[in-house]
């Protein structure tokens, strides 16, 4: 099969890396891609926001699969473009992905179903959603109604923070955007994975990422510093509930108003009482929970997604090994703030690529022989074992070899289960 990804982060370099272990896969070209996938695949310049360019190129290629990774594309409606041309696509079409574009409609979708959230209202000018905040009072969550990659959320524990939080979305720092504001919800998080053919939905495991940017979760909430699989909160018990109370409910509802919602379903979790609540839903895979599900999965990756494309989930399942993986984001001082680019990243060439230890690119471009930062997270250095610390000192032990002033990371991701 000639198979072609779109993106060009951890998240991409991950299933790029485990798509290739399959033997089904001829030819693997990603796009844009980034200095550490020029290793497993070929890379290609592609706009791909632009339906008419990814289209063309599928067709210049003879591409058979294409999987999109990242959220904007999706909502940019990149995958009715191709479908509507005969492509077999994985990745929700631009109707079914509102449910991570809109926060708005992800909760109008679990009101409908009946799926356990938080209690929330939407406003469309500022003096509104402040009154609101002050009448419920704090600890109180603000969110920009809109992609906003990963930064849009503010849990805000004051009256003043969520003012100031309100008052910088409606200022345009995400774009043009509403204002969804909820109900805190105490408890632990937890990410649950779903493939969703319209109709039948497989779990494909679970994770716990490390938000904040600091140790023992301090500091502003990041894209991700770290993850790891599976976690042990979400119990076998607990993965039926989310299936049987939000996601099957949701996956029904979706196909009710003629929208089938086809691809993976992150459902992002809260989890208090022995008993959970959705957060959000992501209609990708995340960044860094991806590069932890891949290292587990493997090759097979490539059929489940098939599978998820052909509408034949049914008669479908995942073979696990009974084994854990971590991976520890790298990202360049400053972020989530301001940081620098173009900072040289030495020690690469020292790491050893096995299935059991990877470091996987982000933020990265190679330039004179060097492999230099471009983005704010930049790598994921991922372990796999037989147990959690197995794989957490694999992941460490990558950190440990490189040679980054320029660079940090959370020393204490997998605190929680270790």
């Amino acid at each position: 099969m000639n198979i072609l990804i779109l993106g060009g982060g951890g998240r991409e370099h991950a299933l790029a890396w485990a798509i290739r272990q399959n033997p089904k896969c001829d030819r693997l070209i990603v796009a844009p891609g980034n200095a550490g996938i020029v290793n497993v695949a070929e890379c290609a310049d592609l706009n791909i926001l632009s339906r008419a360019e990814v289209l063309e190129f599928a067709q210049e290629n003879a591409i058979d699969f294409v999987v999109i990774g990242p959220e904007a594309p999706l909502a940019a409606g990149v995958s009715d473009a191709l479908r509507d041309a005969g492509f077999l696509v994985f990745g929700p079409s631009q109707a079914a992905a509102q449910l991570e574009a809109s926060k708005a409609f992800t909760k109008e979708i679990c009101d409908a179903c009946g799926a356990p959230t938080a209690a929330w209202a939407r406003f469309t000018d500022a003096a509104s959603a402040r009154d609101y905040v002050s009448a419920q009072g704090a600890p109180i969550v603000v969110k920009a109604d809109g992609l906003a990659a990963g930064k849009g959320v503010t849990v805000a524990e004051t009256v003043d923070q969520a003012h100031v939080a309100i008052d910088a979305i409606f200022d345009g720092e995400f774009g043009e955007m509403s204002v969804v504001i909820e109900e805190f919800m105490a408890g632990e998080e937890a990410s649950f994975f779903i493939l969703c053919d319209g109709t039948d939905c497989l779990s494909i495991g679970t994770a716990q990422d490390h938000k904040r940017v600091g140790d023992g979760d301090t500091g502003p909430n990041t894209g991700g510093m770290g993850a790891y699989s599976p976690a042990p909160i979400l119990t076998p018990a607990l993965q039926d509930q989310v299936m049987a109370q939000i996601v099957r409910p949701t996956v029904a509802e979706m196909a009710a108003r003629g929208m089938p919602f086809q691809g993976v379903l992150y459902a992002g979790l809260m989890i208090q009482d022995g008993r959970a609540r959705l957060v959000e839903y992501n209609v990708r895979f995340g960044d860094p929970e991806c590069q932890v599900l891949m290292m587990r999965l493997g090759g097979q990756v490539l059929d489940l997604l098939l599978a998820c494309a052909e509408g034949r989930l049914a008669g479908t399942s995942v073979n696990w090994a009974d084994d854990h993986a971590l991976t520890v984001v790298m990202a360049a001082r400053g972020y989530p703030g301001a940081y620098r680019k173009g900072s040289i990243i030495k020690g690469l060439d020292t790491l050893s690529e096995t299935s059991f230890a990877m470091t996987f690119h982000a933020g990265t471009t190679a330039k004179d022989g060097h492999i230099i930062a471009t983005g704010g997270r930049v790598l994921a250095c991922t372990g796999r074992g037989a147990t959690l610390a197995e794989a957490h000192a694999r992941a460490y032990a990558q950190v440990d070899a490189l040679d980054w002033p320029e660079g940090f990371c959370r020393r204490d991701i997998g605190w929680r289960a270790l």
